[in-house]
């Protein structure tokens, strides 16, 4: 057992352990003697010759060399971060911004270079070295790198740059990042639940070093963006997610976890590629997978409390709808692929009335996809819709279709389609295209989560452009390859009157002689600051109202000189701002529910949510 101290162990600690360190080491000795003995054919070290010039064997202390390679050792250090130590804490390191003091009182003299730079110099430095990159993904694992040896500055880089460096640390970059997750692992950046684990999980989960944790991202990898079944390579999104709720919504770092459930995976690929990291075996589902989740969720409340919030992240559709429907009762949970698509949506769509015109119960709105994002979005716009006009949600309803890859859902098919699908079974003759389904139902509104690329044809957007003079497009699936067609073909094939935004990040298009800048319908406007929300109220229970409140405060962010530009969104640089606000707006709505235990409510819950909010700027050492 290895116990180390320096000059910053508190005394009591040194006397404390004194007498227990001395015993141990003379205990141990005999045994590693005797041990090593017979080893040795019954030669003693005192006996043998110093083969390798370290002197009386002293170089095997520490058990670092072949002579004891199959030792057991307790790799056990008890001691406050400083010297090597310090430089090797992402939470505490400052890399070469540790000033003279610094560097005396913590022992750095002689491990840095002699130079002192600022936060916004090293800033400067790595931005001018990730731009060097080609390859997108060797700027997310030197991303990832910079995470895992200075954590401050990770964040102040990805905060000060976000419009730059999103796209790199999530989507688009991050979906290939988890396809190759394997081969570029290089240390756990969360939790791995496996069926291994099953029977044990509350003990697996105090193995985690924090022990207050209030927002957990957790995925199966079943359905990871729209690239399908990445098993437990699927880590890269919990962690990006959670990157995000520090970066853009202030949640501090050290409260978050993120987690993979590993049941195995049905991809082929994986399942034969040697890199691949997880369990090597076929999905599984049913009471098993039912078993495994419920013993996840009852460990999460039993060992964090009441209050944590747990974001499930790319289930598939059948997981992801029960999941919810199960635990939305008991848990505080929320799945983003539903509920975070919805509200996102509904905030561009609430935005974009002021483009088009009109109310939102007077618009007709046609979606490509019928899975838990499309599903999700119609039932949020349903319910925007109700509360508006009064009228019930079933009426909301009927001005809400939905294709998926049978055809138009119509109430013949009812019998037959998935129960998240069955409101949306309206009076309507079958149609099996797209194309056709836009000219018999005549949309305002075209929005597209079917997670397959390129299904918006000219065809389609044409049509879209007869009906409309400023039809609203909006192509949400992930990645870029996936989205349902590109900002280009989109303003192109209207002529420039297109109202478009899309899921993954597109560049300005110049037609016409006019730029047109894409608004970008990204889940990351919202549940950052829809997380700071309930935590910062301390929310027991996530309500469809926190949601519309979401998007009403998003909607309200937009300014006249963004509706100039053509976009429904903010810019991303005020998204600090913006999740205040959007925190702000959450945190009333749950205190008007009840909802809320933080009592008394503050006053101002938007300077209240940019109080509570992590700053990553570098902290002085004494």
């Amino acid at each position: 057992m290895l116990l180390s101290f320096n000059a910053n162990t508190p005394h009591f600690l040194r006397k404390a352990f004194g007498c227990l360190i001395g015993r141990r080491e003379r205990k141990i000795s005999g045994v590693m003697e005797s041990t090593l003995k017979e080893m040795r054919n019954g030669e003693s070290v005192l006996d043998m010759t110093d083969e390798r010039g370290v002197g009386g064997g002293v170089g095997d202390i520490y058990g670092e060399d072949r002579a004891t390679e199959d030792q057991l050792l307790t790799p056990w250090s008890f001691t406050i971060a400083s010297g090597h130590s310090l430089l090797r804490d992402p939470r505490y390191n400052k890399g070469l911004a540790f000033t003279e003091a610094e560097r005396d009182a913590h022992y750095l003299r002689g491990l840095l270079p002699p130079v002192i730079l600022s936060q916004e110099h090293q800033e400067k430095r790595l931005m001018h070295t990730l731009r060097q990159y080609q390859v997108p993904l060797h700027r997310y694992m030197a991303m990832m790198d910079l995470q895992e040896r200075n954590e401050r500055l990770f964040y102040k880089l990805l905060i000060d740059h976000v419009e730059e460096l999103l796209p790199v640390v999530y989507t688009p970059v991050v979906g290939e990042a988890c396809q190759k997750y394997g081969s570029i692992f290089r240390r756990p950046q969360g939790l791995y639940i496996s069926l291994k684990e099953k029977g044990k999980i509350f003990e697996v989960l105090k193995n985690w070093p924090e022990r207050s944790i209030q927002v957990i991202v957790v995925t199966d990898g079943e359905r990871i963006l729209g690239l399908g079944d990445l098993g437990c390579q699927g880590m890269g999104i919990p962690v990006g997610k959670l990157s995000l709720y520090t970066a853009l919504g202030g949640v501090r770092p050290s409260v978050c976890l993120p987690v993979t459930i590993d049941v195995g995976t049905n991809n082929k690929h994986l399942l034969e590629d040697e890199f691949y990291i997880g369990l090597r075996q076929r999905r599984a589902t049913g009471q098993e997978y039912a078993e495994l989740l419920d013993e996840f969720m009852s460990a999460v409340k039993q060992n964090y409390g009441e209050k944590v919030l747990v974001q499930f992240e790319d289930f598939a559709n059948h997981n992801a709808f029960e999941l919810l429907k199960k635990y939305g009762t008991t848990h505080l949970v929320f799945n983003d692929d539903i509920q975070g698509t919805a509200s996102v949506v509904l905030a561009g769509l609430v935005a974009a009335l002021r483009l088009v015109g009109g109310a939102l119960a007077d618009h007709t709105f046609l979606f490509l996809g019928a899975g838990e994002a499309g599903t999700g979005i119609a039932e949020l716009i349903a319910l925007e819709v109700s509360k508006k006009t009064k009228a019930p949600v079933e009426e909301a309803r009927k001005k809400i279709w939905l294709v998926d890859s049978k055809g138009l859902i119509v109430s013949s098919r009812k019998e037959s389609i998935q129960h998240f699908k069955q409101p949306w079974a309206h009076e309507h003759e079958p149609i099996k295209e797209l194309v056709d389904a836009v000219k018999a139902i005549k949309p305002s509104v075209l929005i597209g989560t079917s997670g397959v690329g390129k299904t918006f044809t000219k065809e389609v957007v044409e049509a879209m452009a007869a009906l409309n003079e400023k039809p609203l497009i909006l192509a949400l699936s992930n990645p870029t390859s996936q989205s349902e067609c590109t900002a280009e073909e989109a303003y192109t094939w209207t002529e420039g009157r297109a109202i478009f935004a899309s899921g993954s990040p597109f560049d300005p298009v110049k037609y016409d002689g006019k730029v047109f800048i894409p608004g970008q319908a990204n889940n990351a406007y919202i549940f950052p600051g829809f997380g700071l929300g309930i935590i910062m109220s301390g929310t027991i229970r996530v309500h469809d109202d926190l949601l519309l409140a979401a998007s009403e405060a998003l909607a309200g962010q937009v300014t006249e000189e963004n509706y100039e530009k053509g976009l429904i969104y903010p810019p991303f640089s005020n998204i600090r701002k913006i999740s205040a606000h959007i925190a702000a707006n959450v945190a009333a709505k749950a205190y008007e529910l009840g909802l809320a235990t933080r009592l008394p409510r503050p006053q101002d819950l938007v300077k209240y949510a940019e109080s509570c909010m992590y700053t990553p700027v570098y902290r002085q050492y004494r």
